[in-house]
């Protein structure tokens, strides 16, 4: 999984690509821990456009970033998630907790 994040004052969006599995979910949230602690966003855009494969491990991942934005003050917004993450979403319900474009 490569991850690309762009800090934009209290605005922070990282952008995802590859397969996010079980294997890739720990360091991603680890990762997503370490950039919201540096930006302290008021805004965290999570951009799925490039995974191409996402498992329930995906969901984990969102929701964790969901608690920590609102831990921060801020909200958390989910972008272009490709077909089959898409899915995975739906089943999940995330467009009820989570807004998603």
């Amino acid at each position: 999984m490569e991850i690309h994040v762009n800090r934009e004052g209290r605005r922070l969006e990282i952008y995802l690509k590859g397969e996010l599995d079980h294997h890739g979910a720990k360091g991603l949230m680890a990762r997503l821990d370490r950039e919201m602690e540096i930006a302290l966003p008021l805004q965290t855009v999570l951009d799925f456009g490039a995974v191409t494969f996402m498992d329930s491990s995906g969901i984990a991942v969102v929701m964790r970033a969901r608690q920590r934005a609102r831990e921060l003050g801020g909200t958390l917004k989910l972008r272009k998630a490709a077909p089959q993450p898409r899915k995975v979403f739906d089943a999940a319900g995330i467009s009820r907790l989570v807004e998603m474009e």
